[in-house]
């Protein structure tokens, strides 16, 4: 299954792929940038803030690891949906990739019922404007 995330709110989308991963589908989740997190974006930023600066002040190396890429966000929004630290979730897992912008072998994208943006309020903050924020630089893949 291929979803576009371009204008889906990120949570509902990230739900739907959970479940339909632990079904035993495939999940392909491309313009990972495109998808949107509703609420203030002042408050969206400083939430996400904190968690890159949680890092553990004696060795920064150690844990927690927070992404930075806009894939990254998303997949971890997924892994979180997933009882990933169980075999059946880490194998569930396997079968998901997600991609910043929509590489050629994956240009259509399925519909999927979850919520589209910009029906539905004026707040929100993509996740390519949170990953630059946190100092991620990237450029779209085409």
């Amino acid at each position: 299954m291929i979803i576009d995330a371009e204008n889906l709110i990120m949570g509902r989308m990230a739900s739907f792929a959970a479940k339909k991963l632990m079904e035993g589908e495939e999940v392909i989740i491309i313009n990972a940038e495109k998808a949107v997190i509703t609420g203030k974006k002042e408050y969206i930023f400083r939430r996400y803030k904190q968690r890159i600066d949680r890092a553990d002040l004696a060795n920064p190396r150690k844990g927690p690891q927070f992404p930075r890429t806009p894939e990254g966000i998303v997949k971890r929004a997924v892994r979180g949906m997933v009882p990933f630290r169980k075999h059946k979730g880490r194998e569930a897992l396997k079968k998901l990739r997600v991609f910043r912008g929509a590489p050629e072998k994956y240009k259509k994208g399925e519909d999927v019922p979850c919520d589209n943006i910009l029906e539905r309020t004026s707040s929100y903050v993509k996740v390519g404007d949170i990953s630059r924020f946190l100092g991620y630089e990237y450029e779209v893949v085409r």
